[in-house]
């Protein structure tokens, strides 16, 4: 018997729609994002085609994006953009936010959680700002 990959447990391609659909909504609404939606086109369907294509492949089911757009490569084709802890924070909130929505196990939501949290943290390519405290 073999494992049933995250794509499977999270409910395939109707649960991981949902989820970029989610995703794109909360990045269009809430105030506190709107530093990333600005870094996107009006129109979101590119970016969320090519998430859906990407986290299909990602967690386990149908290489959409490769077979489309080769390997992701995720840093170089995110570098042109200015993406700092804030840029990570505001992504991430969007995904927690989505992913609260989607019906699966608590350990399996985690487990996503953390794992989107260490891909979004790779994409960091600006340094924080330095505090300076005034004596």
């Amino acid at each position: 018997m073999t494992a049933m990959t995250a794509y499977e447990l999270i409910g395939g391609e109707t649960a991981i729609r949902s989820l970029v659909d989610r995703f794109y909504f909360y990045m269009d609404i809430l105030p506190q994002a709107q530093g990333i939606r600005a870094m996107h086109a009006t129109n979101l369907s590119t970016a969320r085609d090519k998430l859906f294509k990407f986290l299909s492949g990602w967690l386990g089911g149908p290489n959409l994006f490769i077979e489309e757009f080769g390997h992701p490569m995720l840093r170089m084709r995110h570098f042109p953009f200015a993406i700092g802890e804030n840029e990570r924070d505001q992504w991430m909130l969007c995904m927690n936010t989505a992913l609260s929505e989607i019906n699966m196990d608590e350990r399996l939501r985690t487990e996503l959680q953390f794992a989107l949290q260490q891909l979004a943290t790779h994409m960091i390519n600006q340094e924080a700002p330095i505090q300076i405290s005034n004596p």
